[in-house]
């Protein structure tokens, strides 16, 4: 029963993928994508990795959902005349050809693996008590690929940097994305004022779990980000200007924080972001409390886009 199981969800993501390549119409297309993650999410759940499907449920398929949604409503405009101009077989074939080798050589890169493939799992398994973290995805994010980490927060701040930067000079410093309207006695508004308390508890609740069980800073960001901007979206809330300097030392706070934790670690503990023997997990810690905030205003002003109002 389990098999057929994880067989029906391989040949559904499968079939999802070549959906959304396909399919011609943009809004189509990202409701595959959306699809696929959830997809992805319940295939992480089989293997085991929860917190993967943690991550994969609320960036992946949530905020990236809605990241794409946003982008085909501003080019719903030249959709139709870019659709008018279909590339000529000649270009369908190479870029075909390019797929099917790219999928070859993928392909040819795992099944000449040897068996058994090369892992680091013993190490860790034997190592992974010296952190004392009970979440041993929490332990290997943050001990023994705390680089990987590290840099994948400072990618998504330079992309927030990234979408300011296509705001016109002269709203620079502004208030990102439009100003929201709702009725105040409608069903979006009496969501965002029912739903954030309730998503401000489960998200703290995830991150303050992560260390020993499934859960950590990324989701309980992603929790957070999303009721910010249920708020915006209502109207009950408007996003900060970017000239803010408090917003600006929020954005670094997390990453600042990790790199001089890491820097500390070259004088006592011989190596960059090396933890001390007994401060691994306090220190670990510390780094998820400063990433928390950053991470999750990230995330909110990624999706509110660039700004496009003067500061008030």
């Amino acid at each position: 029963m389990i098999a057929a199981l994880n067989w029906g969800i391989a040949l559904l993501v499968l079939g999802l993928a070549i959906w959304t390549i396909v399919a011609r119409d943009t809004f189509a297309a990202i409701v595959g994508f959306v699809a696929y993650g959830l997809l992805l999410t319940l295939a992480w759940v089989a293997l085991r990795g929860v917190d993967v499907a943690l991550t994969e449920a609320a960036i992946g398929g949530g905020l990236t959902g809605v990241l794409l949604i946003r982008a085909a409503a501003k080019l719903r405009r030249t959709e139709a005349a870019s659709n008018a101009e279909h590339p000529g077989v000649p270009t369908r074939v190479a870029a075909a050809l390019v797929a099917a080798c790219v999928t070859a050589a993928l392909a040819v890169a795992v099944l000449a693996l040897p068996d058994p493939a090369p892992t680091l799992a013993p190490e860790t398994a034997a190592n992974i008590a010296a952190t004392g973290v009970g979440n041993p995805i929490t332990a290997v994010l943050l001990a023994f690929r705390a680089m990987d980490t590290l840099l994948e927060a400072i990618v998504v701040l330079f992309a927030l940097i990234g979408v300011w930067s296509l705001a016109p000079d002269r709203l620079w410093g502004g208030h990102p994305g439009p100003r929201h309207q709702a009725d105040p006695n409608g069903v979006l508004a009496f969501l965002a004022r029912l739903l954030p308390p309730i998503g401000i508890i489960v998200g703290v609740y995830i991150f303050w779990i992560g260390a020993d069980l499934p859960g950590g800073k990324f989701q309980g960001a992603t929790i957070l980000a999303a009721m910010w901007l249920l708020a915006m979206m209502a109207g009950l809330a408007d996003t900060p200007p970017v000239s803010r300097t408090w917003l600006r030392l929020a954005l670094i706070a997390g990453p600042v924080v990790f790199i001089a934790i890491g820097a500390a670690g070259v004088a006592f503990a011989g190596a960059f972001l090396g933890y001390p023997d007994g401060l691994a997990k306090p220190l670990i810690k510390v780094i998820e409390w400063a990433l928390l905030p950053s991470l999750a205003v990230m995330l909110a002003l990624i999706m509110a886009g660039a700004p496009e109002r003067t500061a008030r």
